[in-house]
């Protein structure tokens, strides 16, 4: 799947999202059960959730009770973004696997589920930042200079396709090796956390 559907599906899903605009809205994503559509918008629909958990948690009078929960709820949802990503750079490795990869091929910085990750974040870039500029009740200065911002986010976007779509033509064509590391994140792993393997302990 390349950049621009990527973008429509995510797109989709953060439209589908402020419908209600609330984070314990439920998710209906419309594509068929383990589809890459049905992948993509639950991607893009973990990060606009933790988009507006991320803006609540700034609140500078939050009960710190709520706080701590929200926190413990964006921390969860970092993990479920990894899971995402790395499923997406599953997808992509199934399609591009058994390439003939030319000796010289080199490998690329990110892999593409962690591209694709970073155009769902600039959608909601793009997304809010667009709502900055439409907004009745800011002056004209924040309406420049939100203008200005946007007009560099989508420079920015427009870029990130062409990156990405020749990604893919290099690793079709064997000039780029597809390889992946998985995060390994080891604040969530109660083997690897010694705050949490040391109170199990105790």
């Amino acid at each position: 799947m390349r950049a621009q559907k990527c973008i429509e599906l995510f797109n989709k899903a953060i439209v589908d999202y402020h419908a209600t605009d609330h984070v314990d809205s439920p998710s209906k994503n419309p594509y068929s059960k383990n589809s890459i559509e049905q992948l993509m918008y639950n991607k893009c629909w973990i990060d606009t959730v933790q988009w507006h958990l991320e803006d609540i948690i700034r609140d500078p009078n939050i009960n710190p009770n709520e706080g701590m929960l929200i926190k413990r709820r964006i921390d969860a949802s970092n993990q479920n973004r990894t899971n995402l990503v790395e499923k997406l750079d599953d997808y992509y490795i199934s399609i591009f696997n058994n390439v003939s990869v030319e000796k010289s091929a080199k490998i690329n910085t990110e892999s593409p589920g962690w591209v694709v990750d970073r155009i769902s974040i600039l959608c909601l870039k793009i997304w809010h930042m667009k709502e900055q500029v439409d907004r009745d009740d800011t002056s004209f200065s924040h309406k420049k200079n939100c203008k200005s911002k946007l007009a560099i986010l989508n420079d920015q976007k427009q870029d990130l396709i062409s990156s990405f779509d020749l990604l893919l033509d290099e690793y079709l064509e064997g000039k780029k090796r597809i390889k992946v590391y998985r995060q390994m994140k080891m604040y969530n792993d109660e083997d690897l956390n010694p705050v949490l393997y040391k109170k199990d302990n105790s």
